[in-house]
């Protein structure tokens, strides 16, 4: 079960792309959606597979407690999540369908604080998939985090974006340090 905003966004999502396989970037209308703003993220993706932040809610900034505008969205990550998160995104560039992400927001001398991320592909002018609209939803009270930045995002559960059947079944086999499969 998801919270109610991010189901209002993914509904959204939904609403928007109609039949084709994503919503264009420029079918999305911020003011649809102006209440969830502050929350919302959209990150890019780049040829060498990087996924900059192109626009950052003031939420998340606060959260952060810096401008996250270019920076990896995968250098929030815990090491060792970064790479189940960038499988389920590029997944999801293939088989376009949201992609949720239970996460713990780890925070120096305070409790982790749960959050639920939501990101969503977008078609960008070349009609390629090539961005995703996101959401940052906390799922706890950000004043437990009492004016401290997170220090790293690590993921408790991942669905959507082919996680689960696809994804499950990418893995590669090696004999004798040589990849057969």
């Amino acid at each position: 079960m998801v919270h109610p905003n991010t189901e209002r966004l993914t509904e959204y999502w939904r609403a928007q792309r109609g039949d084709a396989l994503a919503p264009r970037r420029a079918d999305i209308d911020p003011m649809a959606f102006h209440t969830l703003l502050p929350q919302a993220i959209i990150v890019g993706r780049s040829n060498q597979g990087r996924f900059p932040f192109r626009l950052v809610g003031g939420l998340v900034s606060d959260l952060h407690r810096q401008d996250l505008r270019g920076r990896c969205l995968l250098e929030l990550w815990r090491a060792g999540d970064r790479w189940r998160l960038k499988s389920a995104l590029e997944i999801a560039r293939r088989r376009p369908e949201p992609v949720v992400i239970h996460a713990d927001a780890l925070i120096d001398g305070a409790v982790p604080l749960p959050l639920e991320i939501l990101l969503a592909p977008l078609t960008g002018p070349s009609g390629e998939i090539d961005r995703f609209l996101g959401l940052y939803q906390p799922l706890g009270s950000v004043g437990q985090m009492q004016g401290r930045p997170i220090r790293d995002l690590a993921m408790v559960a991942i669905t959507g974006g082919g996680e689960g059947d696809e994804a499950r079944a990418l893995r590669l086999a090696s004999l004798d340090g040589r990849r057969i499969a």
